[in-house]
Formats: structure tokens, C-alpha cells, sequence
């Protein structure tokens, strides 16, 4: 059983095995082949969000081997990340041995498959030994079918000694499935007409554009037909040049806010992106007046549950491509006026504005740089000051959770080690996932750890007052010394005090890892 699941695991290119190993998951290490790579985390949120990190940077599925239900909990948080983002995972947890289960023995829970649910596709235990290869065969295609997500199989500790029947598993490497839908071309004539029909259209990106070429041809439409472009609220990836003339921002992650911010605009083209995600409860109209939506994505249950607006559910790369094909140029409309460019805000002495850091940051990214973003305190100010340029460079938890960022980083430097990551961090933040130091420093990853010391959950603060509360607990952190942390994992750490020190430190020349605590001041202070 064993070398068979190897051997597909080998086929699938799914060498790379992040995990952190308890006693169900041994058998299936036993005699671990010499061309897999086992990746260690301390933890298993951190685990599971390295494998998400380095499957998104890849653009390739990832497996990941997690300890029963205790471990499969630890990793829910960004395991709702990860649906979210659609990230095609397969994710394992060793069951006790089946004879055990029933008996409530240690480490066995015999309703394992419902622990991830809602937050996985499919969830499955196979039915007798001999189906594991098709079992896991099955979550592999279905992983990575659109929309891709994650797969939750959970394998019984004796099934790996069980014998195969090699006619049951003959055809399983050599299976293949294949999503095809093929735009309506209709439909996208009509589309393209609507665009050039419309006085005032407006197009608002998502995270499924955020790859080439879909990317290369996002700007190319926008430029065609002259369309101001937004990010969809609560982006988890920068779908459009930030750097760009067309580039507005992010709409406001409410009703009210998307309506106000589009209006004026008689047609609102969304790519890639929910209708919407929105955080914030201020109740509006979903549309400013006199305006039409249309939406593409490839999720039938986005399509489902939107509000408002017309749905094309299907390959969101091949309706771009269809349509900037289609789409003429439009000189009779009004070139897109540029957003105002931020004021440069000058800073002398900790605690340093978050806008200087920014500012500061922006201008020592190197053109390749991988960006993770969870510093939730200053989120408008990043988007405001930060230059992404291309497409796959930046990543945001997809769910709102936080202990994504430090360990996802530590993946997508995995992934990618040529290119160096900046992992743009709060002091609470850096908490959930601060066990994939210990990973990034063992492995000697292209890190750069930014951590925003504020000594408070920001983020939560500046929901103080359009929530109407007060006397909060819980929303201060002092005495976090992520320094000393980051040096007892074996990293190299140093408290930035100045923009210069900063500056030095974002050009460093060293090859691995390093911590950089940054000190700015709490909100409203």
C-alpha cells in the first residue's frame, strides 16, 4: 500500500509533504522516499498555512499530513483561509486503526471527516483499506478541479500494511480530468457591446485575475476601453498594478460603501472577484442608481449567492481573453482620472508613522518581491503606499483569520527560492504562526520578517467606534519581545528605530531569513 500511494503521489508531483507528524501518521512515513521532501512545522495552523502559501506561489497543489482531530482542529483557521482562497490542497490526518475506532480509543474519532466541514470540497475516509490509492486519486483530481479547493481524506493508521490489488490500481496514474468549458462566444459579443455601449463602465478585479496572462490582458481591457479599476473588498491578492493610472483602490468592504464609491458609473464589470465580500454593516442600495453588474467567476456558489447582478460562471482567464480580444478602443470617452498620490509623511523618531514605513518598504522592494500582507492595523495605508507591480506578488488571508502570513510566507519561499519574501507583520499577528520561524530559519529561507509593533490588536480598535462600544478588554499586547522569540528559533532580529536603520536593513545582502521589528504608534495616538 505504502509504495503504491508513494509512487502516485510521485506522478502527481506531489513530492513535498508538509506536515507535523503524531503516531497515526507514522506508517505512512515509514521508509520515507529519498526524492520526497518532508517539510517540519511546530504547529499545525502554521503547517497548513505553508502548504497554502506554497501552493499558491507554485499555482500547484499541495499535501498536507496532519495528527488526528486534535491536529486537524489546530489547523481549521487557515484551513478557512485556504477555501477561501480556493487553494487546491489535499489534506490528510491519521485515524486510529479501524478495529480501535469504535472503542473511542486515543487519537480515533469516528466522525473524522466532519471536523473540516464547511471548510473543505469533500471530506473522505475510505470505506476498506484497499481504497486508499483511489481515494486519495479522488481528492487529488477533485482538488484541483474549479473551483479548486481543499480535500480532506482521513486514513486509518493499519491501512498502510494492507496488500493491493494491482488491477484495482493500474489505471489510477495514468488518470487524467480535465475542466474545459469553453466561453459562449455570444455572450461575450454581448458583453463586449454593453462595455462599448455604456457612458461610465467601471471594472472591479479579484483574486481569480491574479495570474498571467489574465493578468497582462486585465490592464490591456482597462486600457482599451477606459475603465477606472478597483480591487473587490477585502482583497486577498493585488489583482491589478497598484503602480497603474487606472488603479483607484479598494472599494469599502460594505454596502453603502461599494454603492457610493461606484457611483456614477452606469456599468460595473467584475473579474474574478465575489459580489461581494463585505465585512463592515452599513446597510445601502447594492448598486448606485441607474447602474447594471455584470460578473464573471468560476464559482457556481458565488454566482448563487450574489444579491445583485449577472453571473457568467466559468474559466475567468478565458472570458478575459475572449473579451479584451473583442473589446475596441474607446478615444470618445474620457481618459480615467488618476487617484491623488498619497502626501510623503516625514518621521524622525520611534514610534514611526505607518505611512514612512510603508513608504519606506515600497522603495526597497526589490522588482520580484513575494509580499505577505497581515498587518490588519494599517491595511488602507499599505494599499495606498505599496508598488505591486505584477501579478502573483502579493498574498492576504483569504478568510480574515489571522496566522496566515508568517508560516504562508515560509511556504511561498519554499516555492519560490530565487525571489525574496517580505512578510509585513503585526506584533499580534506574528503570534498565530510565529512557529514557522523555527521552519524558515532550519531550511535558511529568503525571508524578510517585518513585524508593525503597535502593543495592541489595532485592527480591532478601529472597530470601536463604527460598532458603538467601549471599556473592550483583550485589545492590548504588552510585553512582546518578538526579537528574543525570533532569536531563539535561530534567527537573526534587530528593533528598527529609524527609517535609515530600516532602509539598511530591507537592502541587506543576507541570503536567509531575518526579523525586523519596526515600533509605531498605537491608533488614535
Amino acid at each position: 500500500m505504502r509504495d503504491t500511494v508513494h509512487e502516485l503521489l510521485r506522478g502527481w508531483g506531489l513530492t513535498t509533504v508538509f506536515g507535523n507528524p503524531g503516531s497515526n501518521e507514522l506508517p505512512f512515513l515509514d521508509r520515507f522516499p529519498a526524492d520526497f521532501r518532508y517539510i517540519l512545522g511546530l504547529h499545525e495552523g502554521a503547517v497548513l498555512a505553508m502548504a497554502d502559501g506554497y501552493a499558491q506561489a507554485t499555482g500547484k497543489p499541495a499535501l498536507v499530513n496532519l495528527h488526528a482531530a486534535a491536529g486537524l482542529g489546530n489547523a481549521m483557521g487557515n484551513l478557512a483561509n485556504a477555501r477561501e482562497m480556493h487553494t487546491p490542497l489535499i489534506v490528510t490526518a491519521g485515524q486510529q486503526a479501524r478495529g480501535m475506532v469504535g472503542l473511542g480509543a486515543m487519537l480515533s474519532d469516528a466522525e473524522l471527516t466532519t471536523v473540516p466541514r464547511p471548510h473543505v470540497k469533500a471530506a473522505f475516509e475510505p470505506l476498506r483499506a484497499q481504497d486508499v490509492p483511489r481515494t486519495l486519486a479522488e481528492a487529488y483530481h477533485l482538488a484541483t478541479l474549479p473551483p479548486t479547493g481543499p480535500v480532506f481524506v482521513s486514513l486509518p493508521l493499519d491501512d498502510w500494511s494492507a496488500e493491493v490489488d494491482p488491477a484495482e490500481v493500474e489505471h489510477l496514474a495514468r488518470r487524467r480530468v480535465h475542466a474545459l468549458g469553453a466561453p459562449d462566444e455570444a455572450r461575450l459579443t454581448g458583453l463586449a457591446a454593453r462595455l462599448a455601449a455604456a457612458k461610465s463602465p467601471a471594472l472591479v478585479v479579484g483574486p481569480e485575475v491574479d495570474t498571467e496572462p489574465t493578468f497582462s490582458r486585465v490592464v490591456e481591457l482597462s486600457e482599451r476601453a477606459r475603465l477606472p479599476v478597483w480591487l473587490a473588498p477585502s482583497p486577498p491578492r493585488a489583482a491589478f498594478p497598484t503602480t497603474h493610472p487606472h488603479f483607484q483602490g479598494v472599494l469599502p468592504a460594505s454596502v453603502a460603501g461599494v454603492s457610493q464609491t461606484l457611483a456614477g458609473h452606469d456599468l460595473i464589470l467584475v473579474l474574478g472577484a465575489p459580489v461581494f465580500r463585505y465585512h463592515f454593516n452599513q446597510p445601502g442600495p447594492y448598486l448606485p442608481p441607474g447602474a447594471e453588474l455584470v460578473f464573471v467567476t468560476s464559482d457556481p456558489v458565488q454566482a448563487a449567492r450574489a444579491p445583485m447582478g449577472e453571473a457568467l460562471v466559468g474559466d475567468v482567464g478565458r472570458v478575459v481573453a475572449g473579451l479584451t480580444g473583442l473589446t475596441l478602443q474607446a478615444p470618445d470617452r474620457p481618459p480615467v482620472v488618476p487617484r491623488k498620490a498619497p502626501e510623503p509623511v516625514p518621521a524622525h523618531e520611534a514610534p514611526l508613522p505607518p505611512e514612512a514605513v510603508f513608504d519606506t518598504i515600497g522603495a526597497n522592494l526589490p522588482q520580484n518581491a513575494l509580499v505577505v500582507y497581515e498587518a490588519t492595523s494599517h491595511t488602507a495605508e499599505f494599499w495606498a503606499r505599496t508598488p505591486l507591480h505584477s501579478a502573483n506578488s502579493l498574498y492576504f488571508p483569504a478568510a480574515g483569520g489571522l496566522g496566515f502570513g508568517l508560516p504562508a510566507a515560509a511556504g511561498m519561499a519554499l516555492a519560490h527560492p530565487d525571489r525574496r519574501v517580505f512578510a509585513i507583520l503585526g506584533d499580534g499577528s506574528t503570534q498565530y504562526g510565529v512557529q514557522g520561524l523555527w521552519t524558515a530559519a532550519q531550511h535558511e529561507l529568503p525571508i524578510t520578517f517585518i513585524v508593525l509593533r503597535n502593543d495592541e490588536y489595532g485592527g480591532l480598535r478601529s472597530f470601536i467606534g463604527p460598532l458603538g462600544v467601549r471599556g473592550v478588554p483583550g485589545l492590548d499586547l504588552p510585553g512582546l519581545d518578538v526579537v528574543t522569540v525570533a532569536r531563539g528559533y535561530g534567527l537573526p532580529a534587530e528593533r528598527v528605530d529609524t527609517l535609515a536603520a530600516l532602509e539598511k536593513a530591507l537592502t541587506s545582502t543576507l541570503a536567509g531569513p531575518l526579523l525586523l521589528e519596526v515600533p509605531i504608534p498605537p491608533r488614535g495616538k
